[in-house]
């Protein structure tokens, strides 16, 4: 397998959602690595559109779950049915058994529906009672949040934002991308979007994720990773004023993730080893929600973007 065969998804991707390449290679690494996915940005750019364009292109179920403050986590995972005709129970599976699930307005959902979604991410499997079922073998989140509306919604957990393998934020388009975005309204007002000709199976998929795990790491690189993790714990030691904006550092979790969204960055790339720059292109988005600031810090104006790019450009790279 090489990126090429990928050129028949990400032109699915690019035709559908306009302008913005970060949250669609942010998708594809996530994809490549097994990993879930939280998409942030203000109302109405493309998040959920985006979403519903990767499960599009490929081969998998697909199912939409608008979170509410009144969602149960039945809602999520399924219930026992009882079988009068049997005269027993018998377990109804719940969205959480598609193959790609887009948790839409994360935040709004109680902390008994985020536990059950934080079991399945974890382990890829849910517990009915005393029963334990596993997920599907391709099994993804990609949940969106709003930044700006408050009203109604809840902190997401640090134990299930350190879920999510990364967090991309989606900015406004530029002049020229809303313009396409308004040809592309207008086509698509005259005729739905075809999908892709051919998606991409879940056999290509695992074998793709073997080759990105063959993709050569070097041990001098793989100590950058666990230096960038670690300054996250004691940035103190390599600026003063990080460590007063630092609350809280990044879990081994971040390590692993680091490791794998690099591999799969440099697969995608065309290369046969990882560099550097693969590894920091893919931080802000491992880090971004993994690092927690200090009251001091957010005061100051201090973003977890500010933070995580300072701590690019103190760590030196091997």
């Amino acid at each position: 397998m090489n990126p090429k065969d990928l050129d028949s998804l990400r032109a699915h991707l690019s035709a559908r959602v306009i302008g913005q390449h970060k949250l669609i290679e942010s998708m594809l690494i996530c994809l490549l690595s097994d990993g879930h996915l939280l998409v942030e940005g203000m109302p109405g750019l493309a998040k959920t559109t985006a979403v519903k364009a990767l499960a599009e292109g490929i081969e998998g179920d697909f199912h939409r779950v608008q979170f509410t403050p009144d969602l149960l986590p039945s809602d999520l995972i399924g219930t026992d049915i009882y079988r009068h005709e049997k005269g027993e129970f018998e377990f109804r599976a719940g969205p959480l058994f598609h193959n790609v699930l887009l948790a839409d307005e994360v935040n709004r959902a109680p902390a008994k529906v985020q536990a059950a979604l934080l079991e399945a991410m974890g382990e890829h499997q849910i517990t009915v009672g005393q029963k334990t079922y596993k997920l599907p073998e391709l099994f993804m989140v990609l949940a969106t949040q709003n930044p700006i509306e408050q009203e109604g919604t809840y902190h997401l957990p640090e134990a299930q934002l350190d879920r999510f393998l990364m967090q991309v934020w989606v900015d406004y388009p530029n002049r020229a991308e809303e313009l396409s975005i308004l040809e592309l309204d207008l086509n698509q007002q005259k005729a739905a979007p075809p999908p892709p000709a051919q998606p991409l199976s879940q056999q290509a998929i695992f074998n793709i994720r073997k080759d990105v795990a063959n993709v050569y790491l070097d041990p001098k690189l793989n100590s950058y990773i666990v230096d960038l993790i670690q300054a996250t714990r004691n940035p103190g030691a390599y600026d003063p004023d990080l460590g007063r904006w630092s609350r809280f550092g990044a879990s081994p979790r971040a390590s692993i993730a680091l490791a794998r969204c690099a591999r799969a960055a440099a697969w995608l790339n065309g290369d046969q080893y990882v560099l550097p720059d693969h590894i920091q292109q893919v931080a802000p988005e491992i880090l971004r929600h993994r690092v927690l600031l200090t009251f001091e810090g957010e005061a100051e104006g201090i973003t977890n973007d500010h933070y995580v790019n300072r701590l690019l450009e103190l760590v030196a790279v091997p």
